[in-house]
């Protein structure tokens, strides 16, 4: 670990200078909201399917 002029730890270098024109930090917003349509809308449906199956399997119906 390196230290500053102080003997404080050096702050971390930051990913702003990668050259890739696009800055760090958060997700586009609509993508992040699509990546949890796509994996939640399957999984309540599933979910859904088998609270019908547990119905079916313990009241014989």
């Amino acid at each position: 670990m390196t230290h500053g002029e102080n003997g404080t730890p050096a702050a971390p270098a930051t990913a702003t200078a990668t050259g890739t024109g696009t800055a760090p930090g958060r997700p586009p917003t609509a993508l992040f909201a699509l990546a949890w349509l796509w994996v939640g809308v399957p999984m309540a449906y599933g979910l859904y399917e088998l609270l019908l199956k547990v119905v079916q399997l313990f009241t014989g119906g």
